[in-house]
């Protein structure tokens, strides 16, 4: 029989120690953990953006190079050089290139958030991660039936 969020014993077969919630620890703080957790992973997205644009960005100032050159070969001299004068190089945002907004992201906001959701971890569950989800799977897998297993099985 499955079980239902909320009912937070384990079957006999799953989660994994790391993913029971400690015995003191109430529904609402599971729930609570649940969406810090959930907010930290939609950081985590915002930042892996942060980090395309960065790319993406970088990758365009240097194909810049390219069409100058090009520009220059088709005989646009002047256009050539505005785009070096004017493009190239050029901040993105006033006195900051891509590299400059990673860092203060980084250092200011992501690693405060990270440390604060850790914090909340090891304050309320003994630092255990994903208890919500983990309770989630219980309630909604079937157990016993193949590709609903609680944890990972070595290969046969």
């Amino acid at each position: 029989m499955s079980e239902h969020v909320g009912d937070h014993r384990p079957s006999p077969d799953g989660p994994d120690a790391e993913h029971r919630r400690p015995p003191d620890v109430s529904d609402a703080t599971v729930e609570a953990l649940g969406k810090l957790s959930e907010a930290l992973e939609v950081v985590e997205h915002a930042r892996g953006l942060l980090y395309g644009f960065h790319r993406l960005t970088g990758t365009a100032d240097l194909a810049l190079d390219e069409a100058v050159s090009l520009l220059r070969t088709a005989g646009h001299a002047g256009l050539a050089e505005r785009v070096e004068r004017e493009i190239i190089g050029r901040n993105v945002i006033h006195g900051r290139w891509t590299f400059q907004i990673v860092e203060d992201y980084d250092d200011h906001y992501y690693s405060a958030f990270k440390a604060l959701e850790q914090y909340a971890r090891d304050e309320l569950a003994g630092g255990r991660r994903h208890l919500f989800e983990a309770e989630m799977k219980e309630s909604r897998r079937s157990a016993g039936r193949p590709h609903h297993e609680a944890l990972p099985t070595s290969a046969d």
